[in-house]
């Protein structure tokens, strides 16, 4: 019953077998000792997925993926070794070469968004632009529009500034880009200099 369970897919978001071939890899190898590791990182990566595309809570994650104690332990431990942002890459450079481009991107495309933010306990700012409280989100993508970068800040930083956050980081990720376009709102002598 478990190897029919395995073939097929429970819920649109676990991972195919292709999918899994391509990860399986960068999970944390079992110590040399104490007890054996009991976990089956596909699950735990199926319950990941699971949560981000359902919007669910960990308590009410379908039991078939593990006590979600388990599974939230696992994440936390792979998100600090940084594995969800290794994964992200990958897909991304797999997804680049099936549609005939080179692995890694040399332009990307910068713009940003205001979002509301509820009140309490949120670090909030006004976009006067857009009259809003709350954040925006400073977002970089590729020509073809994949992921490349996401930073939040508060609402009030402009955008010339929120791209100076992520140039940086963008550089050290993807070296290989050497054109950024963007909107009039983006002060490009700032930009130039990062």
């Amino acid at each position: 019953m478990a190897k029919i369970a395995r073939k097929t897919k429970r819920y649109p978001s676990d991972l195919t077998d292709e999918e899994w071939a391509q990860i399986a890899p960068l999970m944390p190898k079992p110590g040399r000792r104490g007890r054996p590791r009991e976990v089956d990182f596909r699950e735990v990566i199926n319950a990941v997925r699971y949560l981000v595309r359902s919007g669910c809570g960990w308590r009410m994650l379908p039991i078939h993926f593990g006590p979600w104690q388990t599974v939230y332990g696992w994440f936390r431990e792979l998100a600090r070794r940084f594995l969800f942002q290794t994964i992200h890459d990958v897909a991304l450079m797999v997804d680049r070469e099936r549609a005939g481009r080179e692995a890694s991107p040399t332009a990307g495309v910068a713009d940003s968004q205001t979002v509301k933010a509820p009140a309490p306990g949120a670090k909030r700012g006004y976009d006067a632009g857009k009259k809003t409280v709350g954040r925006k989100r400073h977002i970089v993508v590729d020509t073809d529009g994949r992921l490349l970068m996401v930073n939040l800040t508060t609402a009030d930083i402009a955008d010339s500034a929120g791209a100076q956050f992520i140039l940086h980081a963008i550089r050290s990720r993807w070296p290989w880009i050497k054109h950024l376009f963007a909107d009039g709102a983006y002060d490009r002598t700032k930009l130039m200099d990062k």
